[in-house]
């Protein structure tokens, strides 16, 4: 059993390099472990994102025959301290987004995606907004 808080997001992506490259070039992820063209993880403060592509394990089908890809609605959130500029920071480097940023009691949210399609969510609360 692990001793230090840690958590673990798997994600489903089109291109093990590319992807693991996107995070760390991007979002400041840095590498961790060994990788190859079927897995990689990239691990950002507690969080460990384990990129896993159709060669993995976790690629393969299920006993129904559903074949796990990437993409959907489900997402992991980065808090960051000046949503804009990292937006503004990130546009400039070609990083897609799926929406303008939206404020409501919380805070201020944007939705990021992946090359593979995968949902990051940048998120400030709104004590900094």
């Amino acid at each position: 059993m692990a001793t230090e808080a840690q958590v673990n997001v798997r994600y489903m992506v089109s291109d093990v390099p590319q992807a693991a490259d996107w995070y760390v070039g991007h979002l400041g992820f840095e590498p961790f472990g060994p990788s190859s063209p079927a897995f990689a993880a990239v691990t950002r403060g507690p969080i460990r994102l384990l990129l896993s592509g159709r060669g993995s394990s976790a690629g393969r089908p299920m006993p129904d025959g559903r074949q796990p890809e990437p993409g959907g609605w489900n997402r992991f959130q980065l808090v960051v301290d000046d949503l804009a500029a990292e937006v503004e920071r990130l546009r400039a480097r070609g990083v897609e987004f799926v929406n303008d940023i939206v404020t409501g009691p919380g805070g201020a949210q944007i939705l990021a995606r992946d090359p593979s399609g995968n949902l990051v969510e940048l998120f400030q609360p709104a004590a900094w907004a």
